[in-house]
C-alpha cells in the first residue's frame, strides 16, 4: 500500500499523532536560544515577563512545531521508508491534514509574532520562510547537506538568540551578541548533520544529498565534530579578548568534555550518534548560556561553576550510558 493510500484511511487526525507531528522534543533548542538572548541583553526583565514567556512559546511550540509539521508533510515519502510508523505515513494524520496543520501554525506564528513588536515580527517572518524553504519545493534546501543544516542551525540558534536580545533591549542588540549568536548557529550545522544519520537509508533512496549520504557516515561525523568545535573555540577566544576569562574557562571545560564524547562517537558513528545527540548536544547548549552571561557582563563565578557542574554531570551520564545502556567496550578499563 502506498503512502498516499495509507494517509487517506482515516478522516480526522488522531490527537496524540498530531502532538507527535509537531515533536515537542525538538522545541528545546530554539526556546533555550531565545532565553540566551534574553540573558545576554543585560536589561532587567521587570514588567516584561509576559513578552519573555510569549517569545519562548513562539520559538518552541509554535514556530518550531510548525517547521516540524511542514517537514513531515514534505518528507512523507522519505518517512515511509525510514520511519513508516510516523504520524503521516502511518495514516494517523490522514489526507492533507499534515499540510493544513503546518499552514495553520504558520499563520498562528505570524499573529503571535505581531505582538512582539517589529523585531519579533520580522524574526517570525524569517523563521516561517526558512522553515518552508528548508522542506518544501521548489527550494527544498534540505536536499543539500551544506545549505540545509546551515539554515536550520541559524534558525534554531542564531535567530531566536538575536530576537530575545532585541525584544528585551527594545532595539538592535549589541554587536557582540550578533557575533556569538552567529557562531553558535554555525556550529549547530554539525548537530544537524548528525541528526541526518537517522534518515540515511531513506535519504539515499530519495536522492537527498545529506552529508552522511554523500560523504559516508565516518567522514560526515568527523566534519560535524569539526564544525561544532571550531565556533566554540572562536567563542572562547573572543571572550578572552573581551575580558571574560572565567566565562571562557567554563566554555573550554564544556568543550573538553564534548571532545571526549566525540572521540567515543567517532569509533562507530552510525551506532553512537543517538547517544551523542543526548549527551554532547546538552554540553553544547550549556556553553551557550555561559556565553550569554558573559555578554550580560555579570555572574562570572556563577557561570563558571555552572559550566563545571554540567561537565561533571555530563561525564557521569556519559559513563553511565556506556556502562549500562551499551555493551562495555574493552578499552573502557584503560580510562
Amino acid at each position: 500500500m502506498g503512502v498516499d493510500e495509507t494517509i487517506g484511511l482515516n478522516r480526522f487526525p488522531d490527537p496524540a499523532a498530531a502532538l507527535r507531528l509537531i515533536k515537542p522534543i525538538t522545541w528545546f533548542p530554539p526556546m533555550w536560544a531565545y532565553l540566551c538572548g534574553v540573558v545576554s541583553a543585560g536589561a532587567m526583565p521587570t514588567g516584561q515577563w509576559g513578552l519573555i514567556l510569549l517569545g519562548v512559546v513562539l520559538a518552541g511550540p509554535v514556530v518550531c512545531g510548525m517547521s516540524q509539521a511542514a517537514n513531515d508533510w514534505c518528507d512523507r515519502y522519505v518517512d515511509a521508508i525510514n520511519e513508516p510508523d510516523r504520524p503521516i505515513p502511518s495514516g494517523r494524520i490522514p489526507g492533507k491534514w499534515g499540510l493544513w496543520i503546518a499552514q495553520l501554525m504558520a499563520l498562528l506564528a505570524l499573529v503571535v509574532g505581531w505582538f512582539l513588536g517589529p523585531w519579533g515580527f520580522a524574526a517570525t517572518v524569517l523563521a516561517v520562510l526558512a522553515a518552508w524553504a528548508y522542506s518544501a519545493e521548489p527550494l527544498r534546501l534540505k536536499r543539500s547537506g551544506w545549505w540545509g543544516p546551515g539554515l536550520v542551525g541559524l534558525s534554531y540558534e542564531t535567530l531566536p538568540w538575536v530576537t530575545g536580545a532585541a525584544i528585551l533591549s527594545a532595539g538592535a542588540p549589541d554587536g557582540h551578541i550578533f557575533i556569538i549568536a552567529l557562531l553558535y548557529g554555525l556550529g549547530a550545522h554539525g548537530i544537524m548533520t548528525l541528526n541526518d544519520f537517522k534518515s540515511l537509508e531513506g535519504d539515499r533512496q530519495m536522492g537527498l544529498a545529506s552529508l552522511p549520504v554523500t560523504l559516508g557516515p565516518d567522514r560526515a561525523a568527523h566534519i560535524a565534530c569539526v564544525v561544532m568545535a571550531l565556533p566554540q573555540v572562536a567563542v572562547i577566544g573572543l571572550l578572552l579578548l573581551w575580558d571574560h576569562p572565567l566565562h571562557g574557562l567554563g566554555i573550554a571545560a564544556v568543550l573538553l568534555l564534548q571532545g571526549r564524547a566525540m572521540a567515543i562517537m567517532l569509533r562507530d558513528p552510525k551506532a553512537q550518534v543517538p547517544w551523542y545527540n543526548g549527551t554532547g548536544v546538552l554540553l553544547y547548549v550549556s556553553g551557550m548560556m555561559i556565553a550569554a552571561f558573559a555578554l550580560r557582563g555579570s555572574g562570572a563565578a556563577w557561570c563558571v561553576w555552572h559550566g563545571l557542574a554540567f561537565c561533571v554531570w555530563g561525564w557521569c551520564k556519559w559513563r553511565w550510558d556506556l556502562l549500562w545502556f551499551w555493551q562495555r567496550p574493552p578499552w573502557i578499563g584503560s580510562w
